[in-house]
């Protein structure tokens, strides 16, 4: 099949490569675009407690303003605010409510307000949207920045703006120069790298204009898919899309290049060689596709809707790149032929290949040692992986230097530390009834009594009034671990306990959607990572025609995923100290280590199985697939990772910590588990590694062809 494919694509190029241009051009055009969301319905299911009260609330207090950012002030000498100062306050409050900031309703300075030690003072903003995490929103936080500083010039205050909106929005800001700085290292990576290793201008920046057609292709079809199909993405999935792509395209394009040149060297004719290419490592890149295809839509048994909207996206991105590979890359190289390689002229000769020909023949010769010493250092680093602690603070990560983050230092110096952010306590009364003062003040004392709260605001009834509304302070932080065990615990016990009969309470707000998120993600550890791995090694199985192989195989991937997060937590959490690591990491190195890592593997045994069949002694074929899988595997998983470790430049730990466990679990999988690991247990187990497929010498082929990496091969078929 796959020859055919790439005899379609190799003599009918111009026809091939004008139907990925009309299909992006089309698509483009005529596809939606991908919308943001903000519905919490969207991240968790709605039996979880908070979307429920989120729910409760929209429906009982529709016209209830929204607390989206707090103003904190103080003198610029730290001391005493005085009566003047306290004056200042409310005029700079008035002002900026004078302003009419976008979708800013309100700007409140209570007199009231005033830290007890007199130092500090609070002005509430409210917005009049239930999102306070609209663009609009942060626009109008943005604007006020800049608007207070002509009202505080003649005073002796000084001001800060922290809150929910305005750290989502110095959140956005702080990355967007990540963003930029992740795509720029991509692009000039993979530029450069594909310069060096092939001396070809040409060949460095085509991958980077065919990944670009591929992604205008997944985009336009994830976001008709979005509108037509009933598949939620949104707007978010475009960056990760850009990085998937990059990750995978690069991948699959330096196998198919490495095996075309290998095919040149061999002394056949381009069109002949780039047939045979497809036909040699269609197969593989197939196989490789549908592992992290089907590792992604395993993301579908997720409990959390981003989780869900967000594996079929990226299966279609992985599919739309998978055709390309097979498609438009060998229609765009028949068309160029050898022209491709110019200046270069080394493809017409065979390499040395000194350093992959000498860790072929050490996998080869010592496979027991390579075999302990490798999985000894995967053990190892594992080991780490018991003192993993999930982290739901990010905003504990953000640099120091920005407004909300030192804001609300200030702010927590003179008051409880949850009172930037409430949680919200909702009592409603079943059936239509209606909820009593004796009965709201004994639930009220009862929230007030809870070990870990600070304040309880009185009850807030709703216009019908069946439902009741509590603001309770934490005196922890809303992302910090104690404020959700907190929650989930104590406070939900005590709520539910002192509810009057025929009544219902829920708990609310931030802090609550962090302890249900917690549950959620614990219960998709437990389900998609092990329907994932039987997946893979469906597939694995179908493509080696082997039952053992794909044992040993997902062995060694569950190693390495332990080992890369181990070691995250080994540097971040020992070395540097960190409390903890990003709760989705484990989900991200699923994303990125096991799942695109796994085309590494497949790749090897491919290789080796090949080898095999065409009559090759095990450990020569092992001595041969190795030596001649080094520089590909190599060079696809420097760019990985590279494009990856930039993140470890950011100020935000957390995207540190993803940049490191990403860029070093792949690393890991290539270099470790794909180059040692895998070939030294495939020698060790021999014929049994393929049980209970038989291996039989492929007599289509020549078995005398490509012996020695280094030699001219003396038959032009062997690629087949």
């Amino acid at each position: 099949m796959f020859g055919r494919v790439g005899r379609f694509c190799v003599n009918r190029p111009w026809l091939t490569i004008v139907a990925w241009i009309v299909a992006a051009i089309a698509l483009s055009a005529l596809a939606p675009s991908l919308k943001p969301t903000d519905d919490q319905a969207d991240f968790l299911p709605s039996h979880y407690q908070s979307v429920q009260a989120a729910k409760l609330q929209e429906k009982a207090f529709p016209q209830r303003d929204q607390p989206a950012a707090i103003i904190v002030f103080q003198r610029s000498d730290g001391g005493k605010l005085t009566a003047s100062d306290k004056e200042a306050v409310g005029k700079v409050a008035k002002n900026l409510q004078d302003k009419k900031h976008k979708k800013i309703k309100q700007v409140l300075s209570d007199p009231a307000a005033v830290s007890a030690d007199g130092t500090i003072a609070l002005a509430n903003v409210l917005a009049d949207t239930k999102n306070v995490y609209d663009e609009d929103v942060l626009e109008g936080v943005k604007q006020m920045r800049e608007d207070a500083r002509s009202p505080l010039g003649g005073t002796s205050l000084k001001m800060g703006i922290t809150g929910s909106a305005a750290t989502a929005l110095d959140t956005r800001e702080s990355s967007g120069d990540t963003d930029a700085m992740i795509m720029m290292a991509t692009l000039v990576l993979i530029i450069v790298l594909l310069g060096v290793i092939f001396r070809s201008p040409l060949i460095a920046f085509l991958p980077v204009l065919t990944i670009l057609v591929v992604f205008t292709v997944a985009n336009g079809l994830i976001a008709t898919a979005s509108e037509l199909g009933g598949l939620k993405a949104d707007q978010s999935v475009s960056a990760l899309l850009i990085v998937v792509l990059f990750g995978v395209g690069t991948d699959y394009i330096l196998f198919l290049l490495f095996r075309y040149r290998e095919a040149l060297r061999a002394g056949e004719q381009p069109k002949n060689a780039l047939v045979n290419a497809v036909s040699s490592v269609g197969e593989t890149i197939a196989s490789a596709a549908g592992a992290v295809i089907v590792a992604f839509l395993a993301l579908l048994l997720s409990t959390m809707g981003s989780m869900r909207s967000l594996g079929p996206s990226l299966a279609i991105a992985v599919a739309v790149t998978l055709v390309a590979a097979l498609t438009l890359v060998p229609a765009v190289f028949s068309l160029l032929g050898t022209k491709a390689f110019w200046p270069s002229k080394a493809w017409q000769k065979q390499p040395k290949n000194t350093t992959a020909n000498r860790i072929g023949s050490l996998v080869s010769r010592r496979p027991a040692a390579v075999a302990v010493v490798s999985a000894g250092i995967l053990a190892v680093l594992a080991v780490g992986v018991l003192g993993f602690k999930a982290e739901f603070d990010s905003e504990s990560s953000l640099p120091e230097d920005l407004e909300s983050v030192q804001a609300m230092e200030v702010l927590q110096k003179g008051f409880a530390a949850g009172g930037a952010d409430p949680t919200l306590v909702y009592l409603e009364a079943k059936d239509g009834g209606k909820l009593d003062k004796p009965e709201l003040k004994a639930f009220h004392d009862a929230l007030a009594g809870v070990s870990g709260v600070g304040q309880v605001s009185e009850a807030v009834p709703s216009p019908k009034g069946d439902v009741a509304q509590f603001s309770v302070v934490l005196k922890y932080r809303p992302a910090e671990d104690k404020a959700i065990s907190l929650v989930s615990g104590e406070l939900r016990d005590a709520v539910d306990k002192a509810a009057p009969e025929g009544s219902r309470a829920l708990v609310g707000g931030t802090t609550a959607v962090l302890a249900d998120i917690e549950t959620a993600v614990n219960h998709d550890y437990k389900v998609v990572f092990p329907v994932a791995g039987v997946a893979i090694m469906v597939i694995l199985g179908l493509l080696l025609r082997s039952v053992v192989a794909p044992l040993y195989l997902m062995v060694s991937v569950g190693l390495g995923f332990a080992a890369t997060l181990g070691s995250t937590v080994w540097l971040f959490q020992g070395a540097q100290g960190e409390k903890g690591l990003l709760f989705m990491l484990p989900v991200i190195v699923y994303l990125f280590v096991v799942a695109i890592g796994t085309d590494y593997n497949i790749l090897m045994v491919a290789r080796l199985r090949e080898e095999i069949r065409k009559g090759t002694a095990p450990r020569e074929a092992v001595r041969l697939a190795v030596a001649q899988s080094v520089p590909t595997i190599s060079a696809a998983a420097v760019i990985l990772a590279g494009t990856f470790g930039v993140l470890m430049l950011a100020d935000n730990s957390m995207l540190q910590q993803m940049g490191f466990a990403v860029s070093f679990g792949i690393l890991l999988t290539a270099f470790i588990m794909a180059l040692l690991l895998v070939p030294t247990l495939t020698t060790l187990l021999g014929e049994k590694a393929w049980w209970p497929g038989h291996q039989a010498p492929d007599t289509a082929a020549p078995t005398d062809t490509f012996r020695e990496p280094g030699d001219r091969a003396v038959s032009g078929s062997a690629s087949r």
